[in-house]
């Protein structure tokens, strides 16, 4: 079964609309660095590509070091709301970080990546799912006793191993690097990338 992107809303942007959505995205931190929530104005005067559903990541970098990502897993609102949404989000709350500076705005390089359907792998084994993993192309979440995580596929960038890739993965879910057992779910999915 092919892997698809949140029912193809990538393949409905046209360059007009990937510029809005970076545009937006910057408002949105903008606005939060004046006490602003993050909005979109007037959403039915948008195009309806960027009105429909799909689940996205912001990640924000200062001179290519991460400085903030955060997403949505799953399509639930407008496109465009959820790029604004995030990027407000990466800025000002991710606990990784602190919260955006004024002085940082113009050094931020912002990312958008559109997600795909998350779809559930079946596999046997650790050595069976390692076996099945795509690097570069599929994003994971991983699943198991109230514990989650998701590295999206720009990761592969940087742990370009699937017994890596995935060691990590399991850590940012809150379990050991070594974890393993038979009830572990996960799921791929794909992603288009708008920077």
């Amino acid at each position: 079964m092919a892997l698809t992107l949140s029912s193809s809303v990538i393949d409905t942007l046209d360059a007009a609309d990937r510029r809005t959505l970076l545009d937006v995205a910057r408002a949105s931190i903008a606005g939060g660095l004046e006490g602003q929530r993050a909005k979109v104005k007037d959403l039915e005067a948008q195009p309806p590509a960027l009105r429909r559903h799909a689940a996205t990541f912001v990640t924000l970098e200062i001179s290519g070091e991460l400085r903030g990502c955060i997403g949505t897993l799953e399509a639930f609102q407008p496109l465009i709301v959820d790029t604004a949404e995030n990027a407000y989000s990466a800025a000002f709350r991710d606990p990784r970080f602190a919260p955006l500076a004024t002085n940082e705005f113009d050094l931020l390089d912002v990312h958008i990546s559109i997600l795909g359907t998350p779809e559930p792998m079946t596999f046997t084994s650790e050595e069976d799912l390692l076996a099945q993993l795509r690097p570069g192309i599929d994003g994971l979440i991983l699943s198991e006793q109230g514990h989650r995580g998701t590295f999206l596929p720009a990761v592969w960038e940087s742990v370009g191993d699937p017994r890596e890739f995935l060691g990590y993965l399991k850590l940012k879910a809150g379990l050991p690097r070594d974890y393993w057992s038979s009830t572990v779910q996960v799921q791929r999915y794909v992603t288009a990338s708008i920077s």
